[in-house]
């Protein structure tokens, strides 16, 4: 199947850092290393540009945002576009082989679509159905799929190549995708990138404070703690830690 004209932006954007990342695999240490970072080097340089976007460009426009609108409002907006990515949940609960929940969130959908005014409000939650989250790069960890090496992408932020181009395939089942007005479509975009910003900026001071000396290696690891409590929905398996066996002493001399 071809691609939509309208998704070459946000493929390009993600196979950009996919390539960059692979292209410098020769300077970076080795794949093999402990923490799955192949690309550190490269991943610290993105993760400098994209804390400099956000604090020169999207905080602002986040804070002029919160600042200017209505909390009910905002909050409506955060629910329109938490109603957009149900296809999305819909569709990955079924590939997980999740039929209840399935069933579940797509009654969520289309309630919230019609007595929900397009999502504006959250009607589902009176008939005792919870909002999931699901992708298809939780699909394809639950099929098995490992992580992959942890990347930074330019500007979407934290992934490892597993959710990245489980990233991508979402977008094919994102409704907004399909709006041809280019000025909505990337107008819905901006806003959507805003509202989100603008819902995280009363964690900002807990995450600096909680980061300490080196963010990047906290919110590496707090994304991945994240991604692995979405797969295995809350309740993952301990993980298992090999100690290396101490060494036999040495036999004694049989000539002594």
């Amino acid at each position: 199947m071809p691609i939509p004209r309208r998704f070459v932006p946000l493929i390009v954007l993600a196979y950009a850092g996919l390539l960059n990342a692979c292209s410098t695999a020769g300077g970076a240490r080795a794949a093999a290393d402990d923490e799955n970072d192949p690309f550190e080097t490269l991943n610290r340089g993105v993760f400098a540009f994209n804390e400099g976007f956000d604090k020169h460009i999207v905080k602002p426009v986040a804070q002029a945002y919160d600042a200017v609108l209505h909390d009910d409002l905002k909050a409506i907006v955060t629910r329109v576009f938490t109603n957009l990515s149900m296809p999305t949940v819909v569709i990955n609960d079924l590939l997980q082989g999740k039929l209840q929940q399935t069933g579940q969130d797509t009654a969520r959908f289309v309630i919230n679509s019609t007595l929900g005014f397009a999502g504006m409000f959250d009607a589902a939650v009176d008939f005792g159905l919870p909002a999931n989250e699901e992708d298809f790069g939780q699909t394809l960890g639950v099929w098995g799929v490992a992580d992959g090496p942890y990347l930074v992408l330019p500007i979407i932020g934290p992934k490892n190549m597993r959710d990245g181009l489980g990233w991508v395939v979402d977008q094919f089942t994102y409704p907004l995708n399909y709006i041809d007005d280019k000025t909505v479509l990337w107008g819905g975009y901006v806003v959507d990138v805003v509202d989100r910003r603008a819902n995280f900026l009363p964690s900002d001071k807990v995450l600096e404070q909680a980061a300490g000396d080196d963010k990047y290696l906290f919110v590496r690891e707090a994304y991945r703690q994240r991604r692995r409590n979405l797969i295995y929905d809350g309740n993952p398996p301990k993980e298992e830690f090999v100690f290396d066996e101490p060494a036999a002493p040495a036999s004694a001399d049989p000539k002594r």
